[in-house]
Protein backbone atom coordinates (compact mmCIF):
# COMPACT_ATOMS: atom_id res chain seq x y z
CA UNK A 1 0.00 0.00 0.00
CA UNK A 2 1.70 3.26 -0.36
CA UNK A 3 1.06 6.25 0.72
CA UNK A 4 0.61 9.92 -0.87
CA UNK A 5 3.85 10.79 1.33
CA UNK A 6 5.88 8.07 -0.37
CA UNK A 7 6.16 5.52 2.81
CA UNK A 8 4.69 2.10 2.30
CA UNK A 9 2.28 1.14 4.73
CA UNK A 10 1.43 -2.47 5.88
CA UNK A 11 0.04 -5.32 4.06
CA UNK A 12 -3.23 -6.14 4.32
CA UNK A 13 -2.97 -9.40 1.71
CA UNK A 14 -0.25 -11.75 1.78
CA UNK A 15 -0.48 -13.52 -1.41
CA UNK A 16 1.01 -16.88 -2.20
CA UNK A 17 1.73 -18.54 -5.56
CA UNK A 18 -0.42 -18.26 -8.56
CA UNK A 19 -0.17 -21.43 -10.75
CA UNK A 20 -0.34 -20.63 -14.33
CA UNK A 21 -3.71 -21.46 -15.84
CA UNK A 22 -4.52 -24.83 -17.65
CA UNK A 23 -5.98 -24.65 -20.78
CA UNK A 24 -9.08 -23.76 -21.91
CA UNK A 25 -11.72 -26.68 -21.78
CA UNK A 26 -12.23 -27.27 -25.73
CA UNK A 27 -16.36 -26.98 -27.68
CA UNK A 28 -17.45 -29.82 -26.38
CA UNK A 29 -15.74 -30.44 -22.53
CA UNK A 30 -17.38 -29.51 -19.27
CA UNK A 31 -15.91 -27.80 -17.08
CA UNK A 32 -16.85 -29.60 -13.31
CA UNK A 33 -18.60 -27.13 -11.53
CA UNK A 34 -16.51 -26.62 -7.83
CA UNK A 35 -18.98 -28.41 -4.86
CA UNK A 36 -19.22 -27.70 -1.55
CA UNK A 37 -20.48 -29.51 1.03
CA UNK A 38 -23.17 -27.80 3.53
CA UNK A 39 -21.07 -26.88 6.89
CA UNK A 40 -22.44 -28.68 10.09
CA UNK A 41 -23.29 -27.12 13.26
CA UNK A 42 -24.16 -27.94 16.94
CA UNK A 43 -27.22 -26.40 18.16
CA UNK A 44 -26.73 -25.10 21.64
CA UNK A 45 -29.80 -24.66 24.07
CA UNK A 46 -29.78 -21.34 26.33
CA UNK A 47 -32.55 -22.56 28.24
CA UNK A 48 -34.51 -25.49 28.17
CA UNK A 49 -37.16 -25.20 25.75
CA UNK A 50 -35.12 -23.38 22.80
CA UNK A 51 -35.99 -25.41 20.17
CA UNK A 52 -33.04 -26.91 19.23
CA UNK A 53 -34.78 -30.10 18.47
CA UNK A 54 -37.04 -28.60 16.15
CA UNK A 55 -34.38 -26.63 14.15
CA UNK A 56 -32.00 -29.93 13.98
CA UNK A 57 -34.31 -31.62 12.34
CA UNK A 58 -35.59 -28.46 9.92
CA UNK A 59 -32.14 -27.09 8.80
CA UNK A 60 -29.64 -30.48 10.00
CA UNK A 61 -26.53 -30.50 12.19
CA UNK A 62 -26.36 -31.98 15.77
CA UNK A 63 -28.89 -31.22 18.90
CA UNK A 64 -26.85 -30.59 21.60
CA UNK A 65 -29.86 -29.26 24.16
CA UNK A 66 -28.09 -27.98 26.49
CA UNK A 67 -25.30 -29.56 26.72
CA UNK A 68 -22.08 -28.56 25.16
CA UNK A 69 -21.33 -30.54 21.81
CA UNK A 70 -19.17 -33.53 22.85
CA UNK A 71 -15.96 -34.57 21.04
CA UNK A 72 -17.71 -36.08 17.85
CA UNK A 73 -19.89 -33.13 17.55
CA UNK A 74 -19.31 -30.44 14.89
CA UNK A 75 -17.56 -27.39 16.67
CA UNK A 76 -19.25 -24.48 15.19
CA UNK A 77 -21.98 -23.67 17.61
CA UNK A 78 -25.46 -21.66 16.78
CA UNK A 79 -26.79 -20.64 20.19
CA UNK A 80 -30.57 -20.60 20.18
CA UNK A 81 -33.07 -19.21 22.48
CA UNK A 82 -36.63 -18.08 22.29
CA UNK A 83 -37.60 -14.28 22.13
CA UNK A 84 -39.20 -13.66 25.48
CA UNK A 85 -37.33 -12.24 28.45
CA UNK A 86 -35.98 -15.10 29.98
CA UNK A 87 -34.56 -16.41 26.52
CA UNK A 88 -32.63 -13.27 25.87
CA UNK A 89 -31.40 -12.85 29.13
CA UNK A 90 -30.64 -17.04 29.05
CA UNK A 91 -28.69 -15.78 25.59
CA UNK A 92 -26.99 -12.53 26.85
CA UNK A 93 -25.12 -14.86 29.93
CA UNK A 94 -24.34 -17.68 27.48
CA UNK A 95 -22.26 -15.45 25.42
CA UNK A 96 -20.87 -14.00 28.14
CA UNK A 97 -19.26 -17.32 28.66
CA UNK A 98 -17.91 -17.50 24.91
CA UNK A 99 -16.60 -13.78 25.36
CA UNK A 100 -14.94 -14.66 28.75
CA UNK A 101 -13.36 -17.97 27.15
CA UNK A 102 -14.74 -20.01 29.46
CA UNK A 103 -16.98 -22.18 27.06
CA UNK A 104 -14.94 -25.83 25.91
CA UNK A 105 -11.93 -25.31 24.04
CA UNK A 106 -12.32 -25.67 20.17
CA UNK A 107 -15.85 -24.29 19.84
CA UNK A 108 -16.53 -21.65 17.47
CA UNK A 109 -19.94 -19.37 18.18
CA UNK A 110 -21.06 -18.73 14.77
CA UNK A 111 -23.87 -16.98 15.66
CA UNK A 112 -27.40 -16.66 17.76
CA UNK A 113 -30.65 -18.20 16.63
CA UNK A 114 -33.62 -16.13 18.07
CA UNK A 115 -37.19 -18.19 17.57
CA UNK A 116 -40.21 -16.46 17.94
CA UNK A 117 -41.94 -17.69 21.18
CA UNK A 118 -45.27 -16.03 19.97
CA UNK A 119 -46.89 -15.33 16.77
CA UNK A 120 -46.91 -11.51 15.46
CA UNK A 121 -44.22 -8.49 16.28
CA UNK A 122 -41.94 -8.60 19.54
CA UNK A 123 -42.85 -6.00 21.88
CA UNK A 124 -40.69 -3.11 22.16
CA UNK A 125 -38.69 -3.49 25.76
CA UNK A 126 -38.37 -7.33 24.37
CA UNK A 127 -36.54 -6.03 20.37
CA UNK A 128 -34.36 -3.20 22.64
CA UNK A 129 -32.28 -6.51 24.62
CA UNK A 130 -32.19 -8.05 21.97
CA UNK A 131 -29.54 -5.02 20.71
CA UNK A 132 -26.78 -5.88 22.74
CA UNK A 133 -26.49 -9.68 20.52
CA UNK A 134 -26.93 -7.99 17.56
CA UNK A 135 -24.15 -5.53 18.24
CA UNK A 136 -22.17 -8.36 19.56
CA UNK A 137 -22.81 -10.89 17.26
CA UNK A 138 -24.71 -12.08 14.01
CA UNK A 139 -28.40 -12.95 15.08
CA UNK A 140 -30.77 -15.14 12.80
CA UNK A 141 -34.34 -15.13 13.47
CA UNK A 142 -37.09 -17.85 12.86
CA UNK A 143 -40.67 -16.89 12.83
CA UNK A 144 -43.60 -18.60 15.06
CA UNK A 145 -44.27 -21.47 12.95
CA UNK A 146 -47.91 -22.71 13.36
CA UNK A 147 -47.25 -26.31 12.26
CA UNK A 148 -43.59 -26.73 14.29
CA UNK A 149 -45.85 -26.40 17.58
CA UNK A 150 -47.87 -29.53 16.29
CA UNK A 151 -44.92 -31.45 15.89
CA UNK A 152 -45.15 -31.45 12.08
CA UNK A 153 -41.65 -30.54 10.56
CA UNK A 154 -42.18 -32.02 7.24
CA UNK A 155 -42.91 -28.31 5.27
CA UNK A 156 -40.04 -26.01 4.09
CA UNK A 157 -38.46 -23.97 6.37
CA UNK A 158 -40.03 -20.27 6.63
CA UNK A 159 -39.61 -17.69 3.93
CA UNK A 160 -38.23 -15.40 6.62
CA UNK A 161 -35.45 -17.74 7.95
CA UNK A 162 -33.94 -18.00 4.26
CA UNK A 163 -30.83 -16.16 5.58
CA UNK A 164 -30.32 -19.44 8.61
CA UNK A 165 -30.95 -21.50 5.38
CA UNK A 166 -27.96 -20.00 3.50
CA UNK A 167 -25.77 -20.53 6.57
CA UNK A 168 -26.67 -24.01 7.18
CA UNK A 169 -26.74 -25.08 3.64
CA UNK A 170 -30.60 -26.09 3.52
CA UNK A 171 -32.33 -25.21 0.39
CA UNK A 172 -35.43 -24.31 0.17
CA UNK A 173 -37.99 -25.73 -2.98
CA UNK A 174 -40.53 -23.74 -3.45
CA UNK A 175 -43.71 -24.27 -5.52
CA UNK A 176 -43.89 -22.46 -8.70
Amino acid sequence: MRTTDGQRGPEIWIRGPVAAPGPAPGPYESVAAPTATPRRFSWLAAHGGAGTSTLAAVYGGHDCGRDWPGPDAPSSVLLVARTHATGIESALRALEVFRRAEAPAGLDLEAVVLVADAPGRLPRPLAQRIRPIESAIDVYRVPWVPSWRLGDLSGEPPRESEPLCRLTGTTIRRAR
